[in-house]
């Protein structure tokens, strides 16, 4: 009796309730699911971010904390990015997305102050581990131009571009009373308005001093207390930044004339000095030639030697097309610092964080537009520190990206040791000057990896454990080619324009080491992983020719006569089938004869050096056909027990051998269907087929007679003595007896007529007896040879075809030509392809109700089928270099919606079955060595068995539109699941979570979805991120555990995470960035100025700029928002069971705080009642004995 389980009633019931989004049982099929006892449920599932990597997208601001030693980037989309020491990174959004203009820190306070260019000011508390805006504050009738807070003040100074300056209070975020403006600050004589205020600071000597500098070239000395101007400075050209020196007695201005002027501030008519760093001076004693605007200078003093001053841009006009610059002058020298992009900003970093004290600066932050650069300021020639952080992502574009998880653990430490050479010199000494914060008590201990591929054909490894990100190891791909020098060099070859080396899709084992890439230019290159240097003479060359069915070459001419030509196969392995199989045919690319036979690039013919790491085993190109470029590679794996590459197009797949360096299979997409398969697709021209003249399949000759016609032509005679010379000999000699004039077209479908013939649907498959019993075809190949360094693909297939119960006139006269083409490809032929998307290496089922497990091949489409093909191969040992291997094609396994993305197998319980590999080995180890590594190689594991009647696999597979679980061997479809109706999925994968396996899908629509195996139940289902970019579908990736991550920017990945365990212990993985630090002692005033009065003035500015002396300010000039840091942020965002406990929390609070001052209130009047009784009483005994008259 079955027994009764409540769960999955209450399973069902949810199934049934949800239309579109439920998983279904098939009618008629048992419940294979009672026997796997699912125990991943929703609550295991809840989707955030964790942390972003990478440089900040557009930056466009900087700031930095001396005592913390934290930095913090702005950027254009109202990003902010905070980095600390190694590890230390974090990342925060402004809702608005208005970009940052300016940054300030509340030093050593834990807060930042943020300028957006909506007009609004933002408090950022960075005391918890995720930063949260406290308060708000939106300018309604003014443009902010500048800020400016002063170290140790709660006042901060905010600059309009009409020229007012506003002060707010960073505590209540509450505008002063006291505004400065622009009509009081310049001389009423003046005319003109002087523009929007782009400087704002105080004398670092005295408080109550405030300097002004407007747009126009003025400054003014503003004085707080007097409300009035002390000083005014003039100069003809605009203003761009000011500095102070630290004495307070003298500041340099940066102007647009590329000049510096340096004044006094008690000589306000002219400069006390006027300089043109980069410009050239006359001899005459003329004004030098004016130059760029200098955007910003620093001025920063020393005690033992001359002062730096820092600056950006200034060089003359005549520099044209010279990068940008950072000039540092110390003393009589100047250095010109050459950048790779453009400056947005710098920040010189300093001892003390008081502005009044000696600076001694010793390094400089340079933000640049794609790059953080620092350069040490104690060293000769001011070398750069070595970044910690993952900046380079974006070195060249991303175009690919795979994530793996829970990888094995000598893995990092192994490509570590081999990236650790690959470290450029030159690099400062010194520790790294950004340091603060520390690193988070997370329990994740798991190894991850993130591989990226790029757009220059490199290769990059990265250590993504602990939410950290390090880079580990750089691969260039295209050192296996040659480079053109200029433009003029470019091969006409090329299918891309730009970038021909850029990583299409690549495939890395982590078990093997094996690494496998695919890029845009038609090609794939097979790496294995070394610890040794090695040098390879001539990189082994692999060429394929794969060649469409729906291709220019292959349509009939009406008009002239075609020459004989041997018919091949609509994705065949040989160009010249009559050409010897060693043999390489040279390519033609003449001006007068279309291109053929030639790879896109040019493998390179020199000796390659190859380092400790990745190191070359095979290329394989796929070569121009008849004027038409190869297709580009869509779908890769590879099987390292077996030691085969598979890639597909949208022209079929190859399979190749990278431990014989040979091609094994090359087949058309339409040639993996059986012909009775009501899935197949066959394309069809839109003309009227052409009956041939004389073809080889005339009725009416006597010698090809019915039984010829089911053989195939180069089958030859049945006697298994015939090599592949003598059967190709004797069908070339049949084609000369029959016609001499035939055209492409029959020449092709006479030979895909002749590997279609197969046995019918009822025989049986006999996997023990494969040469001799095949469904419905079989194909062997021996050993390629190898010449000259390079292994030609030119193969000979031996089809082994019986005749079968099928009707033997099924390919006669009128159905051997029904395939004809169209003498043009249209745009609609060639979107409707059906490319290869996808494969999978298993241990399964080829049979139908089968019992024997072997290795097989799934093979997914873009139009939705899945087909298996059967694989008889032993694995791994030396046996394999001599025997020879040999497919078969099994057919359809099912069809879905859309293109088929993911494939995997499970067992009965639930399990994945990973495909077998081998444990990694060093290829240039010596001989013993190999031999232990040899005996501690994996083997696959062993075959499993079905009993006759029940099935023990479930196939998984997921397309655009649909999830499937098929039962095998039975292969019954049990579970099928609509994922989406009116949006499409653009990833899956299956990955592992809580002990358990479930599909991982991400929609273009921007839903993440997660779905039970084998029943497919819906787990979770949360609209993150629609899809706004290619960038996010190309990148976007699954992995175990429960991460995920995505390319957000050119230059940033996210990570996130659909795991509730994570997301709960989230809060201690993440870094800190707020530690308790002492702030440094102020500089010593000395006994004779503070005798004198000669040291720093200070400034009471609360009782300057507060409510009681300077009023309140216009409520219509500002608005105050509560941030969601706040109190009140808290009590308005709160909603819900959540929202009504801090409610009733806050109540309490206040509850208490009432009752306190009840309390109070009742002590104060009881202390005021005793107080009252006492001096009642005191005033009766002296009254008391006294007389009325003596009173």
């Amino acid at each position: 009796m079955k027994k009764f389980n409540i769960r999955k009633v209450l399973d069902g019931l949810t199934a049934a309730s949800s239309s579109s989004s439920s998983a279904t049982a098939q009618p008629g099929t048992p419940r294979e699911n009672d026997v796997v006892q699912e125990t991943l449920q929703s609550e295991h599932f809840q989707l955030c971010k964790t942390v972003r990597h990478g440089f900040p997208y557009q930056p466009s601001s900087m700031a930095f904390d001396p005592v913390q030693k934290i930095l913090a980037v702005g950027t254009q989309t109202g990003a902010l990015r905070l980095f600390g020491r190694a590890g230390v990174e974090c990342y925060c959004q402004h809702e608005s997305g208005a970009a940052v203009i300016q940054l300030q820190f509340l030093i050593n306070e834990g807060a930042l102050v943020s300028a957006l260019a909506d007009d609004s000011i933002h408090l950022w508390n960075l005391r918890q581990k995720i930063p949260a805006i406290l308060h708000s504050l939106k300018f309604n009738r003014e443009r902010i131009t500048y800020c400016h807070l002063p170290f140790q003040s709660k006042w901060l100074y905010i600059g309009s571009e009409r020229g007012n300056i506003h002060i707010v209070n960073v505590e209540s975020f509450t505008l002063s009373g006291y505004v400065i403006m622009w009509n009081k600050a310049i001389e009423l004589s003046t005319k003109t308005h002087p523009g929007p205020v782009v400087h704002i600071s105080d004398n670092p000597m005295d408080e109550g001093k405030l300097l002004i500098g407007f747009e126009c070239g003025v400054v003014v000395l503003w004085d707080l207390k007097s409300k009035k101007a002390d000083y005014r400075y003039n100069y003809d050209e605009a203003i761009h930044s000011v500095a102070w020196h630290h004495e307070g007695k003298q500041f340099v201005c940066s102007h647009s004339d590329g000049t510096l002027t340096t004044w006094n501030i008690r000589a306000p008519a002219k400069p006390a000095q006027i300089i043109t760093p980069h410009g050239k001076q006359p001899k005459d004693g003329k004004k030098p030639e004016p130059c760029k605007p200098i955007l910003k200078v620093e001025y920063k003093t020393t005690r033992a030697g001359d002062p730096f001053m820092v600056l950006s841009g200034g060089l003359s006009y005549d520099t044209v097309g010279r990068r940008a610059c950072l000039t540092v002058m110390h003393g009589k020298s100047t250095a010109v610092l050459e950048m790779d992009y453009p400056i947005v900003d710098f920040i010189t970093l300093c001892e003390t964080p008081y502005p009044n004290d000696f600076q001694e600066p010793y390094a400089v932050v340079v933000l640049l537009e794609k790059d953080l650069v620092v350069i040490d300021l104690g060293q000769i020639g001011y070398p750069i520190f070595e970044s910690p952080y993952p900046l380079s992502i974006h070195e060249s574009p991303v175009t690919c990206c795979e994530y793996f998880a829970d990888c094995p653990s000598e893995l990092i430490p192994a490509l570590y040791s081999v990236g650790s050479r690959q470290k450029r010199q030159g690099y400062s000494k010194k520790e790294w000057p950004i340091s603060g914060g520390n690193w988070g008590q997370g329990t994740q201990t798991y190894p991850e990896i993130i591989i990226t591929g790029h757009a220059d054909g490199s290769i990059k490894f990265w250590d993504a454990s602990a939410l950290m990100l390090q880079v580990l190891y750089k691969l260039k791909t295209a050192k296996v080619f040659e480079r053109a020098r200029g433009k003029e060099e470019k091969p006409s070859t090329d299918i891309v324009d730009e970038d021909p080396f850029a990583i299409q899709t690549l495939f890395w084992c982590p078990e093997s080491r094996m690494l496998c890439v695919a890029g845009v230019s038609a090609h794939v290159i097979i790496y294995r992983f070394s610890k040794q240097e090695a040098t390879t003479e001539v990189v082994q060359l692999l060429e394929v020719r794969m060649q469409s069915e729906f291709s220019e070459a292959d349509s009939p001419d009406p008009g002239g006569e075609q020459t004989p030509t041997l018919p091949t196969s609509a994705a065949s392995s040989s160009p010249q089938e009559a050409e010897p199989p060693n043999q390489l045919t040279a390519g033609v690319n003449s001006s007068e004869g279309a291109r053929d036979n030639i790879p896109c690039l040019q493998v390179r013919s020199s000796p390659l050096k190859q380092s400790p790491g990745y190191q070359v085993e095979l290329v394989v190109q796929l070569v121009w056909v008849s004027g038409e470029p190869p297709q580009q590679i869509t779908s890769l794996a590879v099987n390292s027990s077996f030691g085969l590459v598979v890639f597909g197009n949208s022209n079929g797949l190859a399979v190749v051998d990278y431990v014989q360096k040979t091609l094994l299979l090359n087949l058309g997409t339409s040639e993996l269907y059986s012909p009775s398969d009501p899935c197949q697709r066959q394309p069809r021209s839109p003309r009227k087929p052409r009956q041939p003249s004389g073809g080889f399949c005339d009725s009416n000759d006597g010698s090809n007679n019915s039984e010829d016609r089911c053989k195939s032509p180069t089958s030859g005679s049945t006697s298994p003595c015939n090599s592949d010379d003598e059967r190709k000999q004797n069908f070339i000699e049949k084609v000369k007896l029959k016609s001499r004039r035939f055209s492409k077209t029959v020449a092709n479908d006479f030979a895909k007529m002749s590997r279609k013939i197969s046995s019918s649907g009822e025989q049986k498959l006999d996997l023990e007896d494969r040469s001799h019993r095949w469904s419905p075809w079989l194909c062997k190949w021996p050993v390629g040879s190898m010449k000259n360094g390079k292994l030609a693909a030119r193969m000979t297939r031996k089809l082994n075809v019986h005749k079968t119960k099928s009707d033997p006139h099924r390919y006669g006269k009128d159905n051997a030509f029904t395939r004809s083409r169209s003498s043009s490809v249209t745009s609609i032929d060639r979107e409707s392809r059906e490319a290869i998307s996808s494969f999978y290496f298993c241990e399964s089922f080829p049979r139908k109700s089968g019992s024997l497990a072997s290795p097989c091949l799934l093979v997914g489409t873009t139009q939705g089928s899945v087909m298996m093909v059967a694989l008889s191969l032993q694995p791994g040992g030396d046996q394999k270099l001599q025997q020879s291997l040999s497919f078969a094609s099994c057919g359809t396994l099912v069809q879905l919606k859309g293109g088929i993305l993911t494939m995997a197998l499970l067992d009965a319980a639930g399990t994945m079955l990973p495909p077998s590999c081998e444990v990694w080995y060093d290829p240039n180890a010596s001989d013993e060595e190999k031999e232990k590594e040899k005996t501690r190689r994996r083997r696959p594991a062993t075959p499993p068995s079905s009993q006759e009647g029940q099935d023990s696999q479930f196939a998984v597979l997921c397309s655009e539109k649909q999830a499937n679980v098929v039962a095998m061997p039975s292969q019954t479809s049990i579970y099928k699941h609509n994922i989406t109706e009116t949006s499409f999925v653009l990833r899956a994968d299956v990955v592992q979570m809580a002990g358990a396996y479930c599909i991982a899908c991400f929609c273009a629509n921007g839903h993440i979805m997660t779905l039970s195996l084998p029943s497919l139940r819906p787990l979770l289902d949360i609209n993150y991120l629609p899809l706004t970019d290619m960038r996010i579908a190309r990148t976007f990736c699954f992995s175990n555990l429960g991460q995920a991550l995505y390319l957000t920017s050119p230059t940033e990945i996210q990570r996130i995470t659909y795991s509730q365990e994570t997301c709960d212990n989230l809060q201690e993985m993440l870094s800190e960035l707020f530690t308790p630090v002492e702030t440094p002692e102020a500089p010593n005033r000395g006994f004779f100025k503070g005798l004198f009065g000669g040291g720093a003035q200070s400034l009471d500015r609360e009782d300057l700029f507060g409510e009681t002396t300077a009023g309140k300010a216009s409520r219509s000039l500002a608005q105050h928002i509560p941030g969601p840091g706040s109190m009140e942020g808290m009590k308005g965002a709160a909603s819900g069971v959540v929202g009504d406990l801090a409610r009733a929390r806050v109540a309490l609070d206040e509850r208490g705080q009432k009752l306190g001052e009840l309390e109070e209130r009742t002590a104060a009047m009881m202390a005021s009642a005793e107080s009252f009784s006492k001096h009642a009483h005191d005033m009766m005994v002296k009254y008391k004995d006294k007389k009325w008259y003596q009173l």
